[in-house]
């Protein structure tokens, strides 16, 4: 059944696509959370897997500028089956890997092919749902994935130490087997069909940026994912490197950060109903400067503690599963003809600040921890600078009226 059958909130495909996206949307964690307790057993056995998982995030972000063009061309349903089948044969592939030079390829095809299955689905939610009801939407997927986000470390490190390494790989050919299955089935079409043209309106990419409301609210997803990825970057190294803890111990501070993250999402759908998405974000803002302040107040009073680290990591964890949902759904909010290519520019958006931002400050970070905690607090401590003024300058400013001359405001870019 397709979106356009009945309209979007009836009968069977509503209640499975609420099923089908923390699912779709949890395929990140599964390909990325799992295979971190393998990695010290790739490494015994193939050699180093850095390589993999960098090429992993790079075709991640990448792909997502080919896979939302052919999302709006062609229609979500035929470009997300193609995502999972070939989720599920690079899974497999790997799991037969005899070198780490044929597991970083088959992690290259996972990579690409998981931009498919997450550009289709959060355009699927644009398609579906209006755009006042896209947060909402939004926020009870990516609580779904919070809570596999807590279980893939778990599980993956059970099956490294039960079964070996390629098992987790195994597990995740399965995963994806079965959700193709249940997309196969109960995923239909959701694209809107476009009067006269069998493609995406020339000069899409342009209207995309045009928008001042795609820019603004993808930018707040993109400055709260930065800041978190300095924390998974660097957080090893400070809590293991510099305050001396064991890895096992280490291990709960990933899976403490998700359960805020699924107690985040769940808050961020009552504030919404509540307050509505202006007043929400303002919250999350303030949330994430009031934890990164503690870090850096902790950092330069007590440098050698680890509780006011943790401290501040939880309330940001508490701004960032707020910013998340409003700012993936608001991202496409106004344009719901656009909506694979507006997905799929956040999207690589949100990959490229996070990875130049952690590049960047994993310079500051020696052998001898020389500025201590400093290199994964400051990011965090911009980016709750700049959610501040997203928040309080610029948001406020989507509605106030646009000059007749102002580029966003003309439509011969957007439509057909």
């Amino acid at each position: 059944m397709s979106a356009t059958e009945g309209g979007p909130h009836k009968g069977r495909f509503d209640v499975g696509f609420t099923l089908l996206l923390p699912l779709l949307l949890a395929a990140q964690p599964v390909a990325t959370d799992s295979y971190l307790p393998a990695l010290p057993a790739i490494a015994g056995e193939l050699g180093s897997a850095s390589t993999s998982l960098t090429l992993f995030v790079l075709a991640f972000g990448f792909a997502q500028l080919l896979c939302g063009p052919l999302a709006d061309r062609f229609g979500r349903r035929p470009v997300l089956l193609a995502g999972l089948g070939c989720y599920a044969i690079a899974a497999f592939g790997g799991a037969f890997a005899g070198s780490v030079a044929v597991l970083a390829g088959w992690r290259t095809l996972q990579g690409f092919s998981m931009a498919a299955i997450l550009v289709c689905a959060r355009a699927a939610v644009r398609d579906l749902y209006p755009a006042h009801e896209g947060p909402h939407v939004m926020a009870r997927g990516l609580t779904g994935l919070g809570v596999v986000g807590l279980m893939a470390p778990l599980l993956g490190a059970w099956l490294v130490q039960g079964a070996g390494w390629r098992w987790v790989m195994v597990a995740m050919a399965l995963y994806a087997a079965v959700l193709f299955a249940l997309c196969w089935r109960s995923f239909g079409e959701t694209r809107r069909p476009m009067t006269g043209e069998s493609s995406a309106p020339r000069g899409s990419t342009r209207a995309v940026f045009a928008s001042r409301a795609f820019r603004a609210w993808a930018s707040v997803a993109a400055t709260t994912y930065g800041g978190l990825f300095c924390f998974l970057l660097l957080s090893p190294m400070v809590y293991i490197g510099y305050l001396g803890w064991s890895p096992a111990w280490y291990g709960w501070i990933p899976a403490g950060g998700s359960l805020v993250y699924i107690f985040s999402t769940t808050m961020c759908r009552s504030l919404l109903r509540r307050f509505g998405p202006m007043r929400t974000v303002r919250l999350g803002a303030v949330l994430s400067i009031t934890g990164a302040v503690i870090q850096a107040l902790g950092c330069w009073l007590m440098p050698h503690s680890a509780v006011p680290l943790l401290a501040g990591h939880a309330v940001y964890c508490l701004g960032h599963g707020i910013h998340q949902p409003c700012g993936q759904a608001g991202a496409v909010g106004d344009l719901p003809h656009l909506a694979g290519r507006a997905v799929s520019w956040s999207g690589f958006g949100m990959m490229m600040v996070a990875f130049c931002v952690g590049q960047f400050a994993a310079l500051f970070v020696d052998t001898r921890f020389s500025y201590g905690a400093w290199p994964m607090v400051v990011p965090m401590l911009v980016a709750g600078v700049v959610l501040l003024a997203i928040a309080f300058l610029w948001l406020p400013r989507l509605a106030q009226p646009v000059s007749p001359t102002s580029p966003s405001s003309l439509k011969k870019d957007s439509t057909p």
